[in-house]
């Protein structure tokens, strides 16, 4: 029987949880954007979304700035850029109305914080298939202090959040037998992200193991891996060679010996690899344990017990093992959103009844379990960890607010002194006309990237529409944020010392006039003189005890 919302006991309760949530993580994500937190990939993601609202589809100087023809070969970043060559993302249209309404870079983060809320509730609902209301919402509640799923949630958008939100209302729409819903949702799915067929392939892999659904099943996962060969080896490759020069060898350039590969090309070398790829699987294992624990700790555990959590999520586990560098195997970056559903959707399957001894037992005869009051205090011990754990590792600086930057040497901003930097910043920015190129430094870029061309510092040149090479109009440049955090961080030491050599090279040669350097905030102009004033304060900047 479908859940009745209306009918649904203690419903009150239930929304009050999802909207104290909405309203902590929206709070959280727009304090860390109006005080100049958020950074380079809300950036990109604005300007895309900004480029979808003219019509310029996927189009981002941004990207460029990252492709394998501005890195690898020298070339300069273009504005016809489509950034569909590195990351595979049409799902993200769906979201184009809301943004043409409302367009900002907060409005991002709104979304986001939507992403991760619905996707509780529907957890909670697919909890409510198989168990009594308290062990539902206590799943829903561990979902919203999962580490893997706040550390994510609580950053720059990305496109992964959609991840959790589809696969949820995906398996709600299976255990209905809603199919029309089911197929469409697994469309969407793929439409997500270039990888997004890995984690669809583990729910198909789960309704052939189970053999719930396996006709089903096997369509599912021929469909993801059809998807993914053709997307990554057709669609991807005919906007750019991103993914083949760039991406796998990046991610899995330890399997390559050479300076290009398709995925193809990489599936190879791990299967003729073996003695490699066991490596990798089980390398670093502290790591790996770590990795696991960070998932299974708000669940209780319980989804180390779960067949269905190990065969859903064991094919996103398993690309993210697979993968180079210390990226995928940590559950504070986006990556992990990957991994949440199958890990959340077996620890339902697991309180149902549905352990190892009758996985694939008829629904009739398996017997759900309740929790004993022991095993609800030691849940509660396990989720308030999880959350203690959340601010402690702070990874995109949103808890800054709250706790230091850095302990020894001691780096605290105060809320007092962000909000008013903030103030500052907007006055600067707000000299830049809307239809200027820009660059500027990674906490700026997302402020200014509502525009046709935006550069993240150093960089000022680039194509424009009719190929032609120009500089930016603008530069902007918090110096300040570097200095103060200089101490403690060497990449803001090396990138103060850079940028403020730049900037006396662009005033020297007069390519560029300072118009504003009070406290550390510069502007400079193209084809500009510089103003007394300005140059009085940069002075008084570079040398502060003369």
């Amino acid at each position: 029987m479908i859940l009745s919302w209306r009918k649904e006991p203690d419903l009150r309760r239930v929304l009050l949880i999802a909207g104290g949530f909405f309203v902590l993580v929206t709070g959280l994500l727009l304090h860390r954007y109006f005080t100049y937190y958020a950074s380079f990939d809300q950036g990109i993601f604005n300007q895309v979304f900004w480029n979808n609202a003219h019509g310029n589809l996927f189009q981002s100087t941004l990207s460029s700035q990252l492709s394998t023809n501005v890195v690898h070969s020298g070339e300069l970043p273009q504005t016809t850029y489509r950034r569909l060559g590195q990351h595979f993302t049409p799902a993200l249209l769906l979201w184009w109305p809301i943004y043409t309404v409302f367009p900002s870079p907060a409005t991002l983060s709104v979304l986001q914080a939507a992403f991760a809320t619905l996707s509780g509730l529907l957890l909670y609902a697919l909890a409510r298939k198989y168990l009594e209301q308290r062990l539902s919402l206590a799943i829903m509640v561990s979902f919203y202090g999962a580490i893997a799923v706040l550390n994510p949630y609580l950053a720059n958008f990305h496109d992964i959040g959609q991840i959790p939100l589809f696969i949820f209302g995906l398996l709600l729409a299976m255990e209905y037998r809603r199919w029309w819903i089911f197929a469409l949702l697994c469309l969407v799915i793929l439409a997500v992200r270039e990888d997004s067929p890995v984690a669809l392939f583990g729910i198909g892999a789960y309704l052939v193991a189970s053999r719930r659904h396996p006709r089903i099943g096997l369509g599912v996962c021929a469909l993801s891996v059809g998807y993914f060969v053709l997307v990554t080896n057709v669609f991807m490759p005919a906007f750019s060679e991103d993914i083949s020069k760039r991406f796998m060898i990046e991610e899995f350039g330890q399997y390559i010996n050479d300076d290009e590969a398709s995925t193809l090309d990489v599936l190879w070398a791990m299967i003729s690899q073996p003695g490699l790829l066991l490596r990798e699987l089980v390398s670093p294992p502290g790591d790996t344990l770590e990795y696991f624990a960070g998932h299974w700790l708000p669940l209780a555990f319980i989804p180390a017990l779960s067949p269905a959590a190990w065969i859903i999520a064991g094919p996103p586990l398993l690309k993210l093992t697979l993968t180079e560098g210390s990226s995928g195997l940590n559950t504070s970056i986006r990556y992990a959103l990957n991994v949440v559903p199958g890990m959340f959707y077996g620890t339902i399957l697991w309180w149902a009844g549905q352990g190892f001894r009758r996985f694939m037992q008829p629904w009739e005869t398996v017997r759900s379990r309740s929790p004993s009051r022991n095993f609800r205090r030691f849940w509660s011990v396990c989720l308030i960890i999880s959350l203690v754990f959340i601010p402690i590792s702070n990874p995109s600086r949103v808890f800054t607010v709250l706790i230091p930057d850095s302990i020894q040497p001691w780096v605290y901003v105060s809320p007092i002194l962000q909000w008013q930097r903030a103030q500052a910043m907007n006055r600067l920015l707000a000299q830049i006309p809307a239809d200027a190129s820009v660059t500027a430094t990674t906490y700026l870029v997302p402020h200014v990237s509502g525009r046709r061309a935006i550069l993240r510092m150093p960089l000022i040149a680039y194509q424009d529409d009719a190929g032609t090479a120009r500089d930016v109009d603008y530069i902007a440049a918090d110096l300040w944020r570097l200095q103060r955090y200089q101490v403690a961080f060497s990449r803001d030491r090396d990138r103060l010392h850079h940028f403020t050599q730049l900037i006396n090279a662009w005033i020297a040669t007069e390519q560029y006039g300072l118009i504003q350097a009070k406290d550390g905030l510069i502007l400079l102009q193209r084809d500009s003189p510089s103003a007394p004033q300005a140059l009085e304060d940069w002075q008084t900047f570079l040398s502060p005890d003369e």
